[in-house]
C-alpha cells in the first residue's frame, strides 16, 4: 500500500454502472502482426517496480501478444479509470490496489476472470483471493503481495541491549529506552497521517485487538488506540506522526531519528542502498503473546477490462495469468522486495531472501480490506483515521474520537 487517494474520488467509482461494449484504448495491432495489449499501472515514479515492463514484455511473448505498458502517477490512476469508463475507452489490462478493484468492478468496467477459464490459483494466500472478488466473481490477482512490520535499527536495540519487541508492553518500554530527546531520536515512528496511509498503519494494533470496522466504537479499538496515544505522550513517538506519510517514516528511520519504524518490504530497496545502516525487521507486537498479528493486505491486482473486444479480453485473461504463474511472482518479488502470492513460493523465497522473512510470515493471516465491507470500506477507512487524528492531537480522548468516527461511518 504505497499510495493514497481521496473518500469522493472512490466513491464515484461505486456509483457509475455502464455497459461497456467498445473497443479498447489501445491498438489492435503491432509487431509481426500480434495483437497488442495495453496495460495501465502507476509504476512509472517507483524504481522498485521498473522491473514490470520486462516481465510485461515476456508473459506478452508467451501468449502471441505485444504489450503496450501505460504508467499513470498513482494519485491519478482512479480518476483516469472512471473516465475511461465514460468514454469507454479501458485498457486491456488494468492493475489496482487490491483496496480498489470492488469499486471499479462495480461500475461494470472489469470481467470475471472466469468468463475466460481462469480460476483462483489453489496455493494462493486465501486473502489474496478475497480481496480480488467481488460479489461472489474473481476480477483480480495479484502477483506479489505485501504488508507491514516492524523495522528496527540493529546498532540501536544492541548498544541499549534490547531485543526486538514481540508485545505492546515491550514496544512501549523499548521504545522509551531508545528515545533520546537530546540527538532528537525517537524510539518508535510510524505514520498517523489523516489518509488512508494512516489507516493502514494502525489497523495492525485495532485489527489484532479485536477491532472491527463495521462498528469502530468498541472498548478493543479504544484500547488499541489509547496505545498509540501513549506512545506519543510519553515522548516515544514524535507528535509530527500525524502529518508523516510512509515516506516521511522511512526518511526519519533512514536519518537514524527514528530507532523503530512501522513499514512495508517495497522500503527494502532503498534502505540497502543506505550506507552504513544495519536494520532487520520482525512482525509488528501484538497487545497479548496469545494473540496472533493480523496486519492489512497490501499489493496490486491485474484485471481484465470489459472492452467489448472479446478476443483481447481472452487474451489479456491469459496475459493476467501468466502474472500470477508462480515462476513469475518469484521474478516479480525479486525486483520488488514484495511476497510471491504463492504461499509454496514465499516459504522458499524467505529461506533464500532474509529479509522479507517478517513479511511472508505476516501475509499468511493478513485480511484484504474490503473483505468485510467491500465497496463500503473507504467510509470505515475514513472514519478510522479521523478517530486516530482526532486522539492524537488532543481533540478528543480516545474513545470519544472512536465514537465521533464511529458517527460517519455510515
Amino acid at each position: 500500500m504505497k499510495t493514497s487517494r481521496t473518500i469522493a474520488v472512490l466513491a464515484a467509482a461505486s456509483a457509475i454502472s455502464l455497459s461497456l461494449a467498445a473497443c479498447s484504448s489501445g491498438s489492435s495491432t503491432g509487431a509481426g502482426g500480434k495483437p497488442t495489449l495495453t496495460i495501465e499501472d502507476y509504476y512509472n515514479a517507483d524504481p522498485g517496480m521498473s522491473g514490470f515492463n520486462t516481465t510485461y514484455k515476456e508473459c506478452g511473448a508467451k501468449i502471441g501478444a505485444n504489450v503496450s505498458p501505460v504508467h499513470v502517477a498513482g494519485a491519478a490512476l482512479i480518476q483516469k479509470v472512471l473516465q475511461q469508463v465514460s468514454s469507454k475507452t479501458m485498457p486491456d489490462v488494468l492493475m489496482l490496489d487490491n483496496p480498489d478493484v470492488q469499486q471499479i468492478a462495480a461500475t461494470g468496467a472489469l470481467s470475471p476472470l472466469s468468463d475466460f477459464g481462469v480460476s483462483a490459483p489453489s496455493g494462493d494466500v486465501p486473502s489474496v483471493v478475497k480481496a480480488g472478488t467481488y460479489q461472489g466473481q474473481l476480477y483480480g490477482l495479484a502477483p506479489v503481495i505485501n504488508s507491514i512490520a516492524l523495522y528496527y535499527n540493529v546498532d540501536m536495540l544492541k548498544a541499549a541491549n534490547i531485543t526486538p519487541p514481540t508485545t505492546w508492553a515491550e514496544l512501549q518500554a523499548d521504545a522509551k529506552k531508545l528515545t533520546d530527546p537530546a540527538k532528537g531520536v525517537y524510539g518508535f515512528a510510524m505514520s498517523n497521517i489523516n489518509t488512508y496511509e494512516g489507516t493502514w498503519q494502525f489497523l495492525p494494533f485495532f485489527w489484532t485487538n479485536g477491532g472491527d470496522e463495521k462498528n469502530i466504537d468498541t472498548p478493543e479499538a479504544a484500547q488499541a488506540l489509547s496505545f498509540d496515544v501513549a506512545l506519543q505522550n510519553d515522548g516515544s513517538m514524535s507528535k509530527s506522526s500525524v502529518n508523516w506519510s510512509q515516506q516521511d517514516v522511512n526518511n526519519q528511520f533512514i536519518a537514524g531519528k527514528a530507532a523503530m519504524m512501522i513499514n512495508g518490504p517495497w522500503q527494502l530497496p532503498v534502505l540497502n542502498g543506505t550506507k552504513g545502516l544495519n536494520f532487520d525487521s520482525v512482525p509488528i507486537p501484538v497487545r497479548d503473546s496469545s494473540q496472533q498479528v493480523v496486519s492489512p493486505l497490501g499489493g496490486e491486482t491485474f484485471n481484465v477490462g470489459n472492452t467489448g473486444d472479446k478476443t483481447k479480453m481472452g487474451l489479456a485473461a491469459k496475459f493476467v495469468q501468466c502474472l500470477n504463474d508462480p515462476a513469475t511472482q518469484l521474478k516479480i518479488a525479486a525486483f520488488s522486495g514484495n511476497v510471491p502470492s504463492d504461499e509454496a513460493s514465499a516459504a522458499t523465497w524467505a529461506t533464500t531472501h532474509p529479509q522479507v522473512k517478517s513479511f511472508v510470515e505476516t501475509v499468511k493471516t493478513a485480511r484484504a480490506r474490503t473483505a468485510e465491507l467491500g465497496p463500503k470500506w473507504p467510509t470505515a477507512a475514513t472514519a478510522i483515521y479521523t478517530a486516530v487524528q482526532l486522539a492524537l492531537t488532543g481533540k478528543a480522548s480516545p474513545a470519544d474520537a472512536l465514537k465521533q468516527g464511529q458517527a460517519q461511518n455510515k
